[in-house]
């Protein structure tokens, strides 16, 4: 797939979605909202992609909100006043539970960043920088004030929001916020070897894992078992779940078919 700001490239069962509006610092105005929207969508509904990739073109990663953009970066529905929440797009809640790595290859600012806290794997590039710079413009960040405390703890997290601050990538790693740091040009090589440890897990398996991390917090823990076991259940009566027990009796590497 390629919009005129963003691509999706599907290689084996890993796709890799690239913000691609690199003369504005991947900067998010109507069209990319819209090619983002398509590309996760795509990837969601793709059942051949296993893991997904995201990362950015040029010299930036995304560096939050084209202000002066034409149309709107929240998306054709951007909330109402009151009480319709934003919810139309990965980084504002949308539910994808096949695993995400972020390939962070620059600046990650706003949106950017909000993005990369609904990812499940960070890769910082040597080059990357991080920042809600939302406060320094009298605009509350939400989602990511949501995310972040759960993600890196409170502290840190606080640092972050209140400050509008950047701060580089080793310390994201100190943070939490980055599982590695690793030369730029090695960036997109580290992130495709990170995608293919990940298919070494039955597919179907790690999503209901990622469904119940997700979940659990917001469960009694009675009904976060019970929502689990019965997860279970239904991973444990595929395909792939009796392809798992038969390559371990026959001592072989498993082949996952997704189903």
């Amino acid at each position: 797939m390629e919009s005129e700001r963003v691509t999706y490239e599907r290689d084996g069962h890993v796709a890799t979605i690239t913000y691609d509006r690199p003369e504005k610092l991947n900067a998010i105005d109507g069209a990319m909202r819209e090619g983002l929207n398509e590309a996760f969508d795509r990837f969601r509904a793709d059942d051949e992609a296993w893991v997904g990739i995201v990362t950015g073109a040029g010299r930036a990663f995304c560096v939050g909100a084209d202000a002066g953009g034409e149309g709107n970066p929240a998306g054709e529905f951007p909330g109402s006043f009151w009480e319709r929440p934003t919810v139309n797009s990965f980084e504002s809640g949308w539910e994808i539970f096949k695993p995400v790595v972020a390939a962070v290859n620059g600046h990650c600012l706003g949106y950017g960043l909000t993005l990369v806290t609904w990812c499940d794997l960070v890769i910082a590039s040597d080059r990357a920088t991080f920042g809600f710079p939302e406060v320094r413009l009298g605009i509350p960040t939400i989602v990511g004030a949501l995310r972040l405390p759960q993600r890196i703890g409170w502290q840190p997290a606080m640092e972050l929001l209140l400050t509008g601050e950047r701060v580089d990538a080793e310390r994201a790693r100190e943070m939490g916020l980055v599982s590695r740091v690793v030369p730029h040009d090695d960036l997109m090589s580290e992130a495709r070897a990170l995608a293919d440890r990940l298919l070494a897990g039955a597919p179907l398996a790690q999503r209901a894992i990622k469904e119940m991390a997700r979940r659990a917090d917001d469960l009694p823990q009675t009904e976060a078992i019970r929502f689990g076991e019965t997860m279970r259940r239904v991973a444990g009566a595929t395909e792939d779940a009796a392809e798992g027990t038969a390559a371990a009796r026959e001592k072989r590497e498993p082949r996952w078919q997704g189903r």
